[in-house]
């Protein structure tokens, strides 16, 4: 089994960054694809990237394309998403997931508020 845990929600100002952290532990933790999720209040939940196992294929969805970036370091088993020029309606529950063989484990969420 695979254990997410994420990290480095807060509050930012418009225009401010943010880098969250996903830990994951557990056997062949390096072999899972990691994807960073979102849901709003109000708004169904949407996937923001997803980054395969050793870096080789990134996606994100066109609403954070040019302001967020992740990227994966397999040592510390730690996926991380870097977000850039934060806007209010980034603001969200962030989480992560882990994917492999069909087996999908879900970390419990970083909370992050884009406001003045």
């Amino acid at each position: 089994q695979l254990q997410l845990v994420e990290s480095g929600g807060g509050l930012v100002q418009p225009g401010g960054s943010l880098r969250l952290s996903c830990a994951a532990s557990g056997n062949n933790a390096d072999y899972y694809a990691i994807g960073w999720f979102r849901q709003a209040p109000g708004k169904e939940r949407e996937g923001v990237s997803c980054i395969s196992p050793g870096s080789t294929r990134i996606n994100y969805t066109d609403s954070v394309k040019g302001r967020f970036t992740v990227s994966r370091d397999n040592a510390k088993n730690t996926v991380y998403l870097q977000m850039n020029s934060l806007k209010p309606e980034d603001t969200a529950v962030y989480y992560c997931n882990g994917f492999l063989r069909g087996n999908v484990y879900w970390g419990q969420g970083t909370q992050v508020t884009v406001s003045s």
